[in-house]
């Protein structure tokens, strides 16, 4: 007999979906997915079945194609298949056929799910499956999210038979004469996976007889202890993270105070795309000089005297923009400077102006970023100054230095660090006549 009063509680009980929405079954044609069809259908629950043919076992892929189609065809429910070329796709994205396979399905499931209006998708993985899962975590490395191993729900996805075993599926399909068909690859340890499976999981039982529910227990428990760590890690998220302009500040003194200091910091930093090896990096550089940055796929922290400045990395840095000196505004990246000529030798005292000897110009000018090297004269003194020591004494954020634009002669010599200082060698003076007025926007 079909276990449905037990599937049902499981559903209601970890709320995968309501019983009036209608759910998208993912089914391959194997024993796993045909029996979480027939148990929707016995349940009276409504559905569609979705079939992905990846081309990898040639007629075999074909085999099961036409297995799910009929499957569906019985049950009465819609059904949608595709095809992918998984190796091309590998071979273009560069990663595993395994990897590709899974990310072609997954996008095509949430295509499908949307346009059909289906609510959620339906995974058939079980217990069996949450606990190789964990095991083979452990095996690559992992965090305390890592051990719980696959979730009833998340997101989109749901996989309402994690209550059974691999051993009950078997017996069910037994029991009750279920058709389903075999995935030769299931049988081959060439995967990481099924070599868990096929050898590592029989010598464990020979352990512990009752492993499957011995590690059902355990991944409640490291489940339980995600959710205690979470509640802290939002406390200290509000605490530490510290909104600044358009980065985030995050105190050194604060991050050596945290205990254990390397769980909390990743947890911290992970939905920015940090690595947990990168973390490490961060911890073991904090006594480096101001400069040393840590990336992420999406973002950047950098150690930026007493704090880590975290940021996503800008994509507009200014591009060299010449001045011809008839213009009267040019645009360097998302700043604009406006230029205007006056016969009244004059000076104000604001940064966002420079107010420049004209006589002394040579065109065209060049507005760039920061170069190795670069030294002026800040107006009030007589002597030349590393630009990088300029920045430092100004306090600028490391993350604004490559957007500061500088006004170059063109004899190289730097006449403005716009928004800043001009140089002294190029100010307004006595015997000025003409003077050049650059506006910073």
């Amino acid at each position: 007999m079909l276990p449905l009063k037990n599937f049902k509680h499981f559903i209601q009980q970890h709320m995968l979906f309501a019983e009036h929405e209608k759910i998208l079954l993912a089914v391959s044609g194997g024993k796993d997915s045909v029996l979480m069809a027939h148990l929707f259908k016995h349940c009276g629950y409504q559905f569609g079945i979705a079939h992905c043919n990846f081309g990898l076992r040639a007629d075999e892929s074909q085999r099961d194609e036409s297995f799910v189609h009929l499957l569906a065809a019985t049950l009465g429910v819609p059904f949608h298949v595709t095809h992918f070329k998984t190796k091309d796709y590998a071979a273009q994205q560069r990663v595993s056929t395994q990897m590709a396979a899974r990310t072609l399905r997954y996008e095509w499931f949430e295509e499908i799910r949307r346009e059909n209006g289906y609510s959620v998708i339906a995974l058939a993985q079980h217990q069996d499956d949450a606990m190789e899962t964990v095991l083979l975590n452990l095996t690559r490395g992992t965090g305390i999210a890592g051990l719980h191993g696959i979730l009833p729900k998340r997101d989109q996805l749901v996989r309402p038979l994690l209550f059974l075993s691999r051993q009950d599926i078997d017996r069910l399909i037994n029991s009750e004469n279920i058709d389903f068909v075999e995935d030769s690859s299931n049988l081959t340890t060439n995967y990481a996976r099924n070599k868990i499976r096929i050898k590592v999981i029989p010598q464990l039982k020979e352990i512990n007889p009752n492993l499957e529910q011995t590690f059902e227990q355990n991944i409640q428990r490291f489940a339980d202890t995600e959710m205690v760590i979470q509640q802290v890690v939002a406390g200290l998220r509000a605490e530490l993270l510290i909104k600044h302009h358009q980065e985030i500040h995050i105190s050194i003194d604060k991050v050596r105070s945290l205990k254990p200091q390397r769980l909390l910091l990743f947890e911290l930093l992970r939905p920015y795309g940090f690595s947990e090896s990168v973390t490490l990096e961060i911890l073991q550089s904090l006594d480096r000089q101001s400069g040393t940055s840590f990336y992420s796929p999406t973002h950047r922290i950098t150690l930026d005297r007493e704090v880590l400045t975290l940021s996503e990395p800008d994509t507009t840095t200014p591009q060299n923009v010449f001045i011809h000196g008839n213009e009267e505004l040019v645009e360097v990246g998302q700043q604009k400077i406006l230029m205007s000529y006056s016969g009244t030798p004059y000076f104000e005292k604001d940064k966002m102006k420079a107010f420049i000897d004209s006589d002394l110009l040579i065109y065209p000018l060049v507005v760039r970023i920061r170069q190795e090297g670069d030294k002026f004269v800040p107006i009030g003194m007589k002597t030349m100054k590393k630009l990088s020591n300029f920045f430092i004494d100004e306090k600028v954020p490391l993350i604004e230095k490559d957007q500061v634009p500088i006004l170059i002669n063109g004899n190289g010599d730097i006449i403005w660090i716009a928004g800043l200082r001009q140089d002294n060698r190029y100010k307004v003076t006595g015997q000025t006549k003409k003077v050049a007025i650059f506006e910073l926007r």
